[in-house]
Order: structure tokens, then sequence, then C-alpha cells
């Protein structure tokens, strides 16, 4: 297959072209920069301009762009930023993937379409919430239609929080573990859908090479896990004491928004899309994903 990547730089992205060059795949790269090799094409979303010679020929597009949700404390200024840096991009990659005749799109999306949820299990055919990131993602998600609507197989990924220690928020917690400084967020019971890194992009080969598989795909570990279950297994996973609590009032004050939107709630979502399509999972619970990252 010949698959374009857009937001190929991150550790997603980064992941995934080694994947799909390790299994034989051809791979193009759409940077906003001008090309520096063979394999990238320089586009504008902001001008609407996709090189058409990028997507000739191409089997599938993979669109993982979008600025860091937690990258900055969030005001009015940054939540456009995380609204322009995803929906303005996916308008314009869906409109040139139907001009161009392009077969899949894949597109990135999150789980916080859902909102927090408490204990109850929510999977794609549940509804959006109603806070910043589900209209984000409700909104990012509408911004394919271009694509659906000339017939194009559109696959939204409604992503986890991925496990990896090169980016993410495993990135940011391992120092503080390994410092003795782990704990719990808030009370604890705030579900935290994750996913390994090697799911997450086994996930997406599975998606470009299986029809079946199309509209909202949730990409989350079979058995999510609330706060304090997540910090009790990176401690023992660590070998170090977690036992400290980050009261919701500091956490309030330090990153504000943010926290109730992403931090102290929580969906409890389910991959029922990739099961039911046969998917096989390698990491299935979050103690085998977190040994599968500290061991390599």
């Amino acid at each position: 297959m010949r698959v374009v990547v857009a937001g190929s730089s991150g550790f997603i992205g980064t992941a995934l072209v080694a994947a799909l060059r390790r299994d034989g795949h051809e791979v193009g790269r759409l940077v906003r920069r001008p090309a520096a090799a063979p394999d990238e094409f320089g586009w504008d979303p902001a001008r609407a301009q996709v090189p058409e010679r990028a997507l000739r020929g191409a089997d599938a597009v993979v669109n993982l762009c979008g600025a860091g949700i937690g990258s900055r404390r969030w005001n009015g200024s940054y939540k456009q930023e995380l609204r322009d840096s995803r929906i303005t991009p996916t308008d314009v990659l869906a409109g040139a993937v139907a001009a161009a005749g392009v077969p899949t799109l894949i597109n990135a999306s999150g789980v916080s379409y859902y909102d927090g949820t408490g204990d109850r299990v929510v999977t794609e055919t549940s509804p959006p919430g109603t806070g910043f990131l589900s209209t984000l993602c409700r909104d990012w998600e509408n911004a394919t239609q271009p694509a659906a609507a000339a017939g194009t197989r559109v696959v939204r990924l409604r992503s986890a929080l991925v496990l990896s220690r090169h980016g993410g928020l495993l990135k940011m917690l391992e120092p503080l573990y390994s410092l003795g400084l782990g704990g719990r967020l808030g009370n604890g019971r705030q579900y935290m859908p994750w996913i390994s890194l090697a799911d997450e992009i086994g996930a997406i080969l599975f998606a470009l090479t299986h029809e079946s598989v199309s509209g909202p795909v949730n990409t989350t570990g079979p058995a999510p896990v609330t706060n304090a279950e997540f910090t009790r297994a990176l401690a023992r996973i660590m070998h170090r004491p977690a036992a400290l609590v980050v009261p919701s009032i500091a956490l309030r004050a330090v990153v504000g928004e943010f926290a109730d939107e992403a931090i102290l709630h929580g969906p409890r979502a389910i991959p029922a899309a990739l099961e039911q399509a046969g998917y096989e999972f390698q990491h299935r619970t979050i103690g085998q994903a977190l040994t599968s990252v500290f061991q390599r």
C-alpha cells in the first residue's frame, strides 16, 4: 500500500511510519515546511494547499495532526489553537482526499468525545458529551465529512491515553514516580482509558487493512481502569511508592479548566468496534501495557 501520513513527527506518527515501512508499505509524509526528503510533501492547511502529487496513487491517508491537549495551560487563544490545529487541517485534507479519490482516510480523534461517564461503560454508539473537549472531538470528526460524502471509507480513531516513555502523560509522570512523588489525582475514582503504543499502532494498521472497519473506533485497552488503579499499577511496575494525593483544588489551581476536562473526569470507554472486527490486543491489561513500556 501507499500510505500518506500527516502529523508524522509526533511520537505516534513516528512509530506509525516505522511500522508501515517495516511491513513493506510505501510512506509519504505531509509536512508544514519545505520538503527536505524524497518522501516529504510540503502542505499548507491555512491556505488549503495540498500538493496533488502527494496523494496521487495513495491507497490511504492517515491524519494525526493536532496541537498537544495538555501542552500548555488553557486560555481562550490556546483553546482556539487546539481547534484550528485539528479542524482546519482535517477539513482541507478530507477535501483533497475526496478530490484525489483516495479509498481510505483514517483520522485522529479522542476518547474525550464522551466526557466523563463515571462507572457507565461507553462504546462507539454512545452519545457525545457537552464539554470543550467533547465538542472539539465532535467537530473534528465532522470535518472528515467531505471525504465520507465522496465515498471514501473514513475511520475516526477515538484514542485513549497512549502509553509510551517517548510522549504523552507517561513521559511526564515517569520522573515524578522515579523520585517517589507519584500519587492519586483527586479522589482517584475517575476512569483513565488507556492503550499501549503497540496497540495504538496495531489498531491503525488493522484499520488500514480491514475494509469492514469504518466510522468511530475506540482505540482503548479492553480493561479500562480508574486513576487509583492506574497509580497503583505504575508504582508497582516502577518499584516506587505512590502514596501522595494531589487534591482536586490543587490540580485546578495549577492547570485550570484542563483538570476538569481531562484529569478529574474520564469515560469508561471500551473498544467494542475493534473487538467485533477481530482485532487481537497485544496488551489487554494495564499491567501488561506498563510492563511492555518499562521492560524495553
